[in-house]
């Protein structure tokens, strides 16, 4: 069955439109119009105001009660027969009262397709498979007093625009993506994570919420405002952003602000068979059967600074080499001062590396884990960057860290560390037998520590500043978009360079230093004789 609720139409036709994503509108295959995607947010306030007003006439002919539980606050409601006592999300006493008005219930659900029976049995399996673990010896003698929940989500589906860039500096680069149906807990008493757990579930069975759903269940009521919404539907849409981000910018330290002003939004229910018990809790699907699990101990994890990570790295690196040497047969005085002098220089490095990263610092994070009985599901597909070429906004592809730029790199700075050699090679016709690499001395002390600085500060900084962009041609191909390079020189650059060149005191140090390098060219060349 087609589910027409989700649809977006087209306004000239009537036929279900899709969302492209390079375009940024909605497309309709039927009859080739597009529209904004304002236009797809005003249908679906449209189905939301006819279904207050049914709703409101409806709940007349149902006997039904609320109750509000005395600690956490959480608000449930349920059929006229049905014996409620204590609240199943923290166990306190509840309150009944009746339940004249249906403004707070949303205007979608999902119904139960799992039985109460078929749900313990599920959770029992689990249970079984995990029999080692604490979680499993404490949810045994809970299973009776599993019970099923339509529980308030929001559910969220459009596009997404963001603003993405990775932590350690770089550029901030658009993309855009397309959000296929994130459900968001509006619960404030429900564990997020478990809850994400035992996702997904299947948007095409939605249909349009009646009272007649409630009958052998409860309905648990939306208590979180509308700011604390907000907060947790943006956090939700991050996470879902965020791997496909690290995979394209190479790193797990991205920056992700995602903005779903755009995409349709509409509060659902979901079922859900939920057990809490103190550090206990457990959730099943009450669609696809699927189990989630909280640990009851809750796990740490440790965020050490950016300089303990340097500092760490030279110990392992210097232990290493020392242990290496004395195996060769080195002795103990000799190994010392060259491992020594070798470490002072790869402190320089790795502190220069890691001064990106000045924002992790030390810190401890805690949390429960979740055990889930299957797969979790994406609910965005990867999104596409965007990218002004030729003065045009359109999407492409990103690479920053190719083989052949790697090794360009890698070759640069080989070239950097030797280049006095190379030259001196060129000035005694390549003649190895000559080449004095004494006469290099002072280069190599200045280029082993500084040529892995620049090559870590500027080398690397210059592929994820400059990618390379490929655009997508109408076949789906991509193709190298080379950006022209400006090499205009302004007036002002030219007269710096000539003040320096000529002018003392500068021009001192500078004519200084190339004849300095001139020099340890010839020494290296031929020799000290």
């Amino acid at each position: 069955m087609e589910n027409h609720i989700l649809d977006i139409h087209c306004p000239r036709c009537g036929a279900p439109a899709e969302y492209n994503i390079a375009r940024r509108q909605y497309f309709c295959e039927y009859c080739g119009g597009e529209f904004a995607t304002d236009i797809a947010r005003q249908e679906k306030q449209g189905f939301r105001k006819l279904h207050g007003e049914k709703m409101q006439s409806s709940i007349r002919n149902y006997r039904l009660f609320r109750a509000s539980c005395s600690g956490c606050g959480a608000t449930v409601v349920f059929e006229e027969n049905e014996a409620l006592s204590h609240c199943a999300f923290c166990g306190r006493n509840l309150v009944r009262r009746d339940y004249p008005e249906a403004k707070n219930m949303p205007e979608c659900v999902i119904p139960f397709a799992v039985g109460e029976d078929e749900a313990r049995d599920r959770l029992a399996r689990w249970c079984a498979e995990n029999r080692n673990r604490p979680e499993a010896k404490s949810l045994l003698p809970l299973l009776p007093s599993l019970k099923g929940y339509y529980l308030p989500y929001e559910l969220v589906r459009g596009p997404v625009h963001m603003t993405v860039s990775r932590m350690d500096g770089g550029s901030a680069y658009p993309c855009e993506g397309f959000l296929n149906d994130e459900f968001v807990n509006r619960s404030k008493q429900l564990d997020n994570l478990l809850l994400d757990g035992m996702e997904p579930f299947d948007p095409a069975a939605i249909r349009e919420f009646d009272f007649g759903y409630v009958a052998g269940h409860r309905v648990k009521i939306s208590d979180i405002t509308d700011r604390e919404l907000e907060t947790r539907v943006g956090a939700e849409v991050q996470s879902s952003c965020t791997p496909s981000v690290r995979k394209t910018l190479e790193t797990k330290a991205v920056d992700v602000r995602a903005d779903v002003s755009a995409a349709v939004r509409l509060p659902v229910l979901l079922p859900v068979y939920y057990i809490a018990d103190g550090n206990t809790m457990a959730a099943v699907n009450g669609q696809t059967g699927k189990v989630s699990v909280r640990a009851e101990k809750e796990s740490h994890y440790y965020f050490i600074p950016w300089w303990f990570k340097a500092i760490l790295s030279v110990l392992l690196f210097s232990g290493a080499l020392f242990l290496a040497l004395y195996l060769g047969g080195m002795n103990m005085g000799e190994n010392l001062i060259i491992t020594g002098m070798t470490a002072m220089i790869f402190l320089l490095v790795t502190l220069c590396l890691f001064s990106d990263t000045t924002k992790n610092r030390f810190s401890v994070e805690s949390g429960h884990r979740i055990f889930t009985s299957g797969e979790a599901r994406r609910p965005m597909a990867d999104p596409i960057f965007l990218r002004q070429v030729d003065g045009v906004l359109r999407p492409v592809a990103l690479r920053f860290t190719t083989p052949y730029r790697v090794l360009r790199m890698a070759l640069l700075a080989v070239v950097a560390l030797f280049l006095p050699v190379i030259i001196a090679l060129f000035l005694n016709g390549f003649d190895f037998g000559r080449l004095e690499l004494g006469g290099s001395a002072v280069w190599f002390c200045i280029a082993v520590p500084t040529v892995p600085i620049i090559l870590l500060k500027y080398g690397i900084v210059q592929l994820y500043e400059r990618p390379w962009v490929y655009t997508f041609t109408p076949d789906g191909k991509k193709k190298r978009h080379k950006e022209k390079l400006d090499l205009h020189v302004s007036k002002g650059t030219v007269k710096e360079i000539l003040r320096v060149i000529f002018v003392p005191p500068a021009s001192l140090a500078v004519w200084f230093a190339i004849i300095s390098f001139c020099v340890m060219c010839y020494l290296t060349a031929f020799g000290f004789d």
